[in-house]
């Protein structure tokens, strides 16, 4: 076995760390350094092999002996490293190459820098994962939770003729979040171009199974593995259409179930009606009772002390109610916000009416009373609508200054084209307008990827350079023929 052999049978242990798991800040950070490791490997193995080469080159002997070998190479499979890796079998190759084809090492050259392209592009993800807090904070909750296909299958295994009517709204409960959570999923794969986002969205399909982000090309787009398992995008809206199907049999079966339990309260109804009546006549008499009482004087300080504790219990549930409602309306605006804001970029009216619904929500959960049976969930909703809050405002403030930009570069760009239509012949109004070309293609460059008029200023650009570049190629050779 030669040495370029030799170190080919490392590559499956060193590219199977080209992977990034999305989790705490922490796991990510360690992550990063084991990338970077492995990138170190792959760049003392390409060396090896341009030595090998140059030797080659060398000795003439060798010449035959590394051709050969040229000819004879194959990538171990990354079996060997990892027997539970499962799923799409193109889409494992892609990444660690075919061990059932030879390959030279020219071509093995080629992949090896690919390989540390990877490791470049995953560190770049890695730290946008890192900077932003938000994203962090919402795949680590989404880790305390099953998988979409583990919650299907417990739905699947509870779903029986045998449950009460309690059992049957509590399933129904749960089916509804489900379906939001599935429907949420598949719009924000399906529909969002920023890779962040679908990395929530991922998060969320996975649960607390997690995942990590394997490969990623333009023929099989982004490629991802959870539980040792590799997918594609396309397979995992597949998946989300077989569990929609799976919810709509869900509820055809849960309503036939209600409908038998309501059988028998159709029968029951009247007798219920009569017991009713006959309880409220009871209560009707002993109010008359207790009510006489007072008006005689018996037990008078009795009826008071009762009174009191009445108008309490009262107060006490009428306060849950709001405290209740509240936090309802609450969750209501913040879910209404999240969902205004997905997709970006977003003009400025739209992040603003986000903001100002993520405000509204924190201004109901800070009137929520500590004593309510609500307090706790409001306050840790509080801390995440805050949080939420300012990363939209600050969204706002960069559409806003973006889009001050563009319309400062509009404005420099119709003064230029004034002083060049109306002096022609005046070299400082030519300078003037030459400034202003650089002050508007400097503020054209400066608006953000993130921003609505990122577009438009892209488009803008090339035509703002143009007039620069002739400008100042203008003003030289009038120089040089004055010289």
């Amino acid at each position: 076995m030669t040495d370029i052999e030799v170190l080919i049978n490392e590559l499956p242990k060193i590219i199977y760390k080209l992977r990034l798991t999305i989790g705490s800040s922490q796991d990510i950070m360690q992550q990063v350094i084991l990338i970077n490791n492995a990138q170190e490997e792959l760049r003392s193995i390409r060396q090896a092999i341009a030595q090998e080469f140059n030797r080659a080159n060398n000795q003439i002997s060798n010449i035959s002996t590394l051709s050969r070998t040229a000819k004879s190479l194959t990538i171990p499979t990354i079996l060997q490293v990892n027997p539970a890796i499962t799923g799409n079998i193109e889409s494992i190759t892609e990444k660690f190459g075919n061990p059932h084809t030879e390959i030279s090492v020219t071509t093995l050259q080629s992949k090896i820098n690919c390989w540390l392209e990877w490791g470049d592009l995953l560190q770049a993800i890695a730290s946008d994962i890192l900077s932003d807090a938000n994203l962090v904070n919402q795949t680590n909750i989404h880790l305390n939770y099953a998988s979409l296909s583990t919650q299907i299958l417990e739905l699947e295994n509870n779903l029986h003729n045998n449950l009460s009517a309690k059992q049957t709204l509590k399933f129904e409960a749960e089916l509804l979040q489900l379906q939001t959570r599935l429907s949420l999923v598949k719009n924000t794969i399906q529909n969002s171009q920023g890779l962040l986002t679908i990395m929530i969205a991922l998060s969320s399909f996975c649960g607390k199974n997690g995942f990590a982000i394997e490969w990623l090309d333009d023929a099989h787009g982004l490629i991802i593995s959870t539980n040792n398992n590799f997918q594609e995008l396309t397979e995992i809206l597949n998946e989300c259409d077989i569990y929609a199907h799976k919810i709509d049999d869900f509820k055809n079966t849960i309503s036939n179930i209600k409908y038998q339990h309501n059988q028998p309260i159709i029968n029951k109804k009247h007798i219920d009606q009569r017991e009713f009546n006959s309880s409220y006549k009871a209560l009707r008499k002993l109010l008359f009772i207790f009510s006489g009482l007072i008006v005689l004087g018996i037990g008078g300080w009795f009826a008071k002390t009762q009174i009191i504790q009445i108008q309490r219990m009262a107060v006490n549930l009428y306060q849950e109610n709001t405290a209740e409602n509240t936090f309802k309306s609450a969750l209501k605006l913040g879910t209404e916000a999240s969902f205004i804001a997905q997709n970006p970029p977003h003009t400025l009216p739209v992040w603003q009416k986000a903001a100002s619904k993520w405000q509204k929500a924190i201004e109901l959960l800070q009137s929520i009373p500590e004593e309510t049976s609500v307090s706790i969930k409001a306050q840790e909703r509080l801390i995440r609508y805050r949080r939420n809050y300012i990363a939209i405002t600050k969204r706002a403030n960069t559409e806003k200054n973006a889009v001050a930009k563009l319309a400062a570069a509009e404005k420099l760009a119709t003064e230029a084209k004034f002083f060049m239509e109306n002096a022609p012949n005046s070299l400082i109004a030519w300078q003037q307008a030459k400034d202003k070309w650089q002050q508007a293609i400097k503020l054209l460059q400066s608006i953000p990827k993130s921003s609505s008029v990122y577009e438009q200023a892209q488009a803008k650009l090339p035509n703002y350079q143009t007039n620069y570049a002739a400008i100042n190629a203008i003003m030289e050779n009038r120089h040089q023929s004055v010289n």
